[in-house]
């Protein structure tokens, strides 16, 4: 049995049906309420340790919650209470963040070490950012008067599915600790990313580079949250045109 926290999230999607295609037995874990797709679903509050986890032997952990203040370590600190001693643990992680300042990777990193020193077999993946998190960026951005992008930095944006093909292997396989990061095929400027997006979209506005602040701008700037070595093959283009292509009605 297979639990998957985060389910039904851009990463949990495509990978509780990746888990379900290869024929695994997939439970998913949410907030609320969730039928269908071929997965037993369970509500609860991961901070709370749901008493479900305790009959997992993997647990995908893919829950975050980026904008409220220790919610990841509160999350991480229930699983490992209700989690069995011998369940096997695989979680998600972000490319950098050992050294890098910024508030929510440095929650990560802590995740990691909890994880790490809990005793259980475990698997961690970083990865770079998804071409889903970037796109969603500029739509948001699109609803205003200007696109404004990091100035001097660079990103290299990989598809959510082919981090969930990854992570699919990873929750089949045996526990392997920490494993190679993944990134996107290629490393490219924001204001490169943000004209790509325009071109394809149609979706017209000024640039306004801005310097990003401080240690965590300089980071950025540094190019900290960058893989070494590519593993996804989707570029962003590639993922910008099907993704229109997938939005237009069809006749």
């Amino acid at each position: 049995m297979i639990i998957v926290t985060g389910a039904s999230g851009t990463l949990g999607t495509p990978l509780v049906r990746r888990l379900v295609r290869d024929g695994a037995d997939v439970h998913g874990l949410s907030r609320r309420a969730r039928r269908g797709g071929g997965v037993t679903w369970h509500a609860g509050d991961l901070a709370e340790g749901p008493a479900v986890l305790a009959e997992a032997d993997t647990i995908v952990h893919l829950a975050s919650d980026p904008f409220k203040k220790g919610a990841d370590v509160a999350q991480a600190r229930g699983l490992l209470k209700a989690a069995r001693p011998d369940a096997r643990l695989v979680y998600i992680s972000i490319v950098g963040i050992d050294r890098h300042p910024y508030s929510y990777y440095r929650t990560k990193l802590a995740v990691e070490r909890m994880i790490e020193s809990s005793g259980r077999p475990y698997t961690i993946l970083r990865a770079t950012q998804f071409h889903e998190f970037v796109a969603r960026f500029f739509d948001a951005m699109s609803r205003g008067p200007a696109y404004i992008v990091p100035s001097r930095t660079s990103c290299r944006p990989v598809a959510a599915a082919e981090v969930a093909a990854r992570l699919a292997e990873l929750a089949l396989g045996e526990p392997a600790g920490r494993v190679p990061d993944l990134g996107g095929p290629e490393v490219r400027g924001t204001k490169d990313l943000a004209r790509t997006y325009m071109e394809i979209t149609g979706k017209r506005r000024p640039l306004i580079p801005v310097r990003l602040p401080g240690k965590t701008g300089r980071a950025f700037r540094e190019g900290l949250h960058l893989a070494s070595a590519p593993g996804g093959s989707q570029t962003w283009p590639e993922f910008l045109a099907e993704r229109l292509l997938s939005s237009t009605p069809r006749p």
